[in-house]
């Protein structure tokens, strides 16, 4: 995969979780919304890698083959970019807080509609969106 597929990826992904959102399918619309932004802190990662570079040391490229949203944003070196937006855009601040706690292992889990509502907006939002964010720098 590259920075192009993940790029397609992230859009797809949260396109699919208004669709579902839209048709009351909670569990799959809040998984998918959290995917979507997986997929765009790797691309944002991509955009980092140089062509003929020696690969990085394993211990990094472990933590890039992750799931974990905050460490993809602490390796994709976003930190210190969302901390000046959530000081600069509080509901930026309040939509990261609800997506951060995501896991691939919300796939396993049934979630309300309240949940599903609240990931999908704080991903999509185009005004305080997260993904509106991560777009601007991959």
């Amino acid at each position: 995969m590259n920075r192009a597929d993940f790029r397609q990826l992230a859009q797809c992904r949260v396109e699919e979780a208004q669709v579902l959102l839209r048709n009351r399918k909670f569990s799959g619309a809040y998984y998918l919304a959290g995917y979507s932004i997986e997929c765009a802190l790797k691309a944002r990662l991509a955009k980092q890698t140089k062509r003929y570079d020696f690969p990085p040391e394993p211990a990094f490229v472990g933590k890039i083959y992750s799931h974990d949203l905050e460490q993809l944003l602490k390796k994709a070196n976003l930190q210190k970019v969302f901390d000046r937006e959530e000081a600069r855009d509080p509901q930026f601040g309040v939509n990261w807080n609800i997506i951060k706690d995501w896991t691939a292992k919300s796939r396993y889990e049934l979630q309300s509609q309240k949940m599903a509502r609240a990931i999908v907006k704080a991903v999509s939002d185009p005004q305080h969106g997260v993904l509106r964010c991560i777009r601007r720098l991959w």
